[in-house]
């Protein structure tokens, strides 16, 4: 595999990981969601780690509310970042008009 490959896959298993760890507060009622105060600031703070550039500052301020709002925390907002970055832009990308 080559090397761009290996950081696609890896951000693909990160983003899911962090999706599960930010869904792990509807495991523990009441306690849960005052640990979203904690998870909100890493959580966004990753998401601009994993994603440089206007597109990872705004995934992580997406991340940042969507972590903070109870009930919000079922959006796998890792996973839909991974999704438009190596899915949808890409696809967006290859497509080239011949004229």
């Amino acid at each position: 595999m080559s090397k761009t490959n290996d950081s696609k896959y890896k951000n693909l298993f990160l983003g899911l990981l962090f999706d599960a760890i930010g869904m792990l507060s509807f495991a523990v009622p009441w306690i849960g969601e005052f640990s979203d105060v904690i998870w909100a600031p890493l959580a966004a703070w990753l998401m601009t780690r994993m994603y440089k550039g206007k597109a990872g500052q705004a995934a992580g301020a997406v991340a940042f509310v969507e972590e903070l709002i109870p009930g919000l925390d079922a959006i796998p907002t890792f996973t839909i970042m991974w999704l438009y970055t190596y899915v949808f832009k890409s696809a967006k990308k290859e497509t080239i008009i011949d004229v």
